[in-house]
C-alpha cells in the first residue's frame, strides 16, 4: 500500500480517484482549496468510511511552502488540481498561468526535494486542438486553441523537462472527455442532463456539431490507478480515451431517449467558443494505455457510452444531487 497525495481531490475526477484509492487500502492525503466554510467539495458527500480515512489539508496549490510540506513522506502524487473551464480562461488567462503552471512547478520542486516514487500529472485532450489526423495518438502535434489548453501544455512540458533534467519519475495521463456523477455544469453532458430533467419544453445549448471521445469516470480513475508501481509509464505521455466519438447532438438524442423527452434546442451564442478556438473533433488512440498500463475501458462503444449516460442520469435524477446545481444559469 502507498502513501498517496492527491491535489484537486475535492473536484469531479479527484473525488472519484480519492474514493477508489481509499477503498483499495492506500493511505491518502488530499489538498482541498481553503475556504471559510471548511468545505471539502465533493469529498463531503463520500461515505464516512472514506472520509474518516483521509488526511485533509486546506490550502492553495500556488503556496509553495504548503505544497512542500504536503509532499513530505508520500510515495506517489496524483496532481489533478487545475482551473479547467475553457470559457473562463478567455476572461482570466493570468489565473490559469498561476494555478496550472506555477502550481505544477511547486509540486515538481517538492517532489524533487523528497524523492517521491511517482508523480502523475493530469493533462487534457484539449492540448491537441482540432485533430489533424484521427484517432489521435500521443505524437499528434500540440495546438493550444485556448489559454486553458496553453497552460496545460506548459504544465505537461514542465513535467517532462523535470523527468529529462532531474530524472524525476513523472507520468502524464491525458484523459479525453470524462463524464459521470459529480461533474460540474461547465461540461456538456451534465449541462444537457440537468436541463432535460428540469425543463419540459426547451433547453439552451451551444455547439452541437463538434465530436468528442467520452470516457465514463470509472474508466478514467482506473487509468490513474494503473500507474501505481508501474515503471513502464515513467517519462511517458498516455492518452485515456474510449476510442469512440459522438457529436454533441448525438449525445443529446441519447439523453432525451433515456429520459423519454424531446425538447426544443435554443442555440445560446454565449455558449459558443470563438471560431478559431473551437476544437471540432477529438478521438483517442488508446493503444499506448492498453500496452503500458494494461488498461482497457469498460464503458466502450455505443452500448458502453449509453450505460455511462444512464448511470450519470440516475445520479443527477436524485433530488438531493440535482438540487446542488443551478442549471438555469450558464456556468462559464
Amino acid at each position: 500500500m502507498k502513501k498517496i497525495l492527491i491535489t484537486g481531490a475535492s473536484g469531479f475526477i479527484g473525488s472519484h480517484l480519492t474514493e477508489k484509492l481509499v477503498n483499495l487500502g492506500h493511505s491518502v492525503r488530499v489538498i482541498v482549496p481553503y475556504n471559510v466554510e471548511n468545505s471539502w467539495g465533493w469529498l463531503d458527500y463520500l461515505d464516512n468510511k472514506v472520509k474518516n480515512n483521509l488526511e485533509v489539508i486546506s490550502g492553495d496549490i500556488c503556496d509553495q511552502d504548503l505544497i512542500n510540506k504536503s509532499v513530505k513522506d508520500v510515495d506517489v502524487v496524483f496532481h489533478l488540481a487545475a482551473l479547467i473551464s475553457i470559457p473562463y480562461s478567455y476572461i482570466s488567462p493570468r489565473s490559469y498561468v498561476s494555478v496550472n503552471i506555477t502550481g505544477t512547478l511547486n509540486l515538481l520542486e517538492a517532489a524533487r526535494n523528497y524523492s517521491v516514487e511517482l508523480i502523475v500529472n493530469t493533462s487534457t485532450s484539449e492540448v491537441y486542438g482540432s485533430s489533424q489526423y484521427s484517432p489521435i495518438d500521443e505524437l499528434h502535434p500540440l495546438n493550444a486553441q485556448s489559454p486553458y489548453a496553453a497552460s496545460k501544455i506548459a504544465a505537461d512540458q514542465l513535467c517532462l523537462s523535470y523527468n529529462k533534467s532531474f530524472n524525476l519519475p513523472v507520468t502524464i495521463i491525458r484523459p479525453f472527455n470524462t463524464f459521470g456523477p459529480r461533474q460540474s455544469l461547465r461540461a456538456a453532458i451534465p449541462t444537457m442532463i440537468t436541463q432535460v430533467i428540469i425543463n419540459e419544453k426547451e433547453i439552451n445549448l451551444g455547439n452541437l456539431i463538434s465530436k468528442r471521445d467520452f470516457s465514463y469516470v470509472d474508466d478514467t480513475v482506473m487509468g490513474f490507478v494503473s500507474c501505481l508501481s508501474n515503471k513502464k509509464c515513467i517519462g511517458e505521455v498516455i492518452n485515456l480515451g474510449s476510442g469512440y466519438d459522438f457529436s454533441m447532438r448525438e449525445v443529446l438524442l441519447i439523453i432525451e431517449d433515456i429520459l423519454n423527452k424531446k425538447l426544443k434546442v435554443n442555440v445560446d451564442q454565449n455558449r459558443i467558443r470563438p471560431e478559431k478556438s473551437e476544437v471540432n473533433h477529438l478521438l483517442s488512440n488508446n493503444t499506448k494505455a492498453k500496452k503500458l498500463l494494461n488498461w482497457e475501458p469498460q464503458f466502450k462503444g455505443k452500448k458502453g457510452f449509453e450505460e455511462g449516460i444512464r448511470k450519470t442520469i440516475e445520479w443527477f435524477s436524485k433530488k438531493e444531487n440535482i438540487s446542488l446545481y443551478k442549471s438555469n444559469i450558464y456556468n462559464v
